[in-house]
């Protein structure tokens, strides 16, 4: 069994951190849910039956290890509502940083909702399918395309937003 965890720690671990990291937002919060996510694994590795895929098991457990996280509150979302954040926005945004320094790939993920964000990693990086989505998440199939087409078209619409801040096409 200890062969069997190490071989899932090599295969799983940026995998994992990957996945709570979408989910969380927050290095730190994502490097804690990972390792709590390993240490279920290791606990629950012996009573694994093969009902569904390793990965899929894995990614729950990840899953569930974030949503605890996040119920216990040792996360607060930034919000524009509070002033820290809305501050920083005004002041890039009267600074001109937007067009001098335009987002790459994973700022604009990062301004996707965490729900959209989550679908968007397992889906186009993990290169999950629908089905294998819907399973890690716990979410019904029309659901995950519903969020990938709105990821999509919210990604679209900020890369467009972006050129004309530049004022480009």
């Amino acid at each position: 069994m200890e062969e069997e965890f190490e071989r899932i720690v090599r295969e799983y671990r940026d995998k994992i951190f990957r996945l709570a990291f979408s989910m969380l937002g927050d290095r730190a919060a994502a490097e804690e849910a990972a390792q709590d996510a390993l240490v279920r694994v290791w606990k629950g590795l012996a009573g694994f039956r093969s009902e569904s895929s390793l990965s899929t098991w894995i990614y729950s457990i990840t899953r569930n290890a974030c949503l605890t996280a996040l119920a216990r509150g040792r996360l607060r979302t930034a919000s524009l509502e509070d002033p820290a954040p809305r501050r920083e926005v005004e002041r890039r945004a009267t600074a001109g940083w937007f067009a001098a320094a335009p987002p790459d790939a994973a700022a604009l993920l990062d301004r996707l909702p965490a729900k959209y964000r989550q679908v968007v990693a397992l889906f186009y990086m993990q290169e999950r399918s629908y089905d294998e989505v819907a399973s890690m998440l716990g979410l019904p199939v029309g659901t995950v395309k519903t969020y990938l087409f709105r990821a999509r078209k919210s990604l679209a619409e900020e890369m467009a937003s972006e050129r004309v801040r530049k004022g480009g096409a």
